[in-house]
């Protein structure tokens, strides 16, 4: 039996559609108690942090909803550099997939999904730009990096994310208040959050899809 490392994810968002890529071709999140701390370089790609969580490429069958949290295995990572900053991207698959068992590192993507870690790079590094907006570049010329390595960054990103809830850095315009972190100074009592919660507008009817989200864009690199 292999130990694997394993971690909830949160869904998200829509994104252009770049031929012959149909929007996301993934489920895509963040790992949470990540982050990527933008005042520290990192010695891989030699840039900045973006500020964010790890973001999450759950490459299982099953199309999550937004706000999903899934159990997932980490296989891998491929280290985008997104205008100049760093922005990991962790490969995963969810832990009840069919394919979960036999995939415990990244060249079992390779064995079992042949094509789709270079399909993902490719998704990347064009997605931005209908937007007008450069060709991501990556790290490792796009290699994706083994389970061991993606440990290592989560490993890392989370001792980022401990400074952060612990005032040890500066939080800039991020809110680090929370209900649940022990010694935090922004932990604050439930009832102050669950009132924070009740302020808010409650949620609107859906808005219709507008057709412009299945719009197809060709792109040349």
């Amino acid at each position: 039996m292999v130990s694997c490392v394993t971690s909830p994810i949160a869904s998200p968002i829509t994104a252009t559609n770049c031929f012959p890529h149909h929007g996301y071709i993934w489920n895509y999140g963040a790992l949470p108690q990540t982050w990527e701390d933008p005042n520290h370089t990192d010695k891989d790609t030699q840039c900045k942090g973006d500020s964010d969580p790890l973001d999450v490429c759950e490459i299982g069958y099953k199309v999550c909803k937004r706000g999903d949290v899934v159990q997932v295995k980490v296989l891998g990572v491929m280290a985008m550099i997104d205008e100049g900053e760093t922005d990991w991207k962790i490969i995963a698959i969810d832990v009840t997939d069919p394919l979960a068992n036999e995939m415990n590192d990244i060249e079992d993507v390779n064995e079992h999904m042949p094509g789709f870690l270079q399909a993902t790079h490719e998704w990347f590094k064009i997605y931005k730009i209908p937007d007008g907006k450069p060709a991501n570049k990556f790290a490792f010329n796009g290699e994706a990096k083994n389970k061991k390595f993606a440990t290592d960054v989560i490993a890392k990103t989370h001792q980022q994310w401990q400074a952060l809830v612990s005032k040890t850095v500066e939080c800039g315009n991020l809110s680090c208040e929370n209900v649940g972190v022990a010694g935090s100074p922004y932990l604050i009592p439930q009832q102050d959050a669950s009132a924070e919660v009740d302020k808010a507008t409650p949620p609107a009817a859906a808005l219709p899809i507008p057709p412009e989200v299945d719009k197809w864009h060709y792109v040349k690199i």
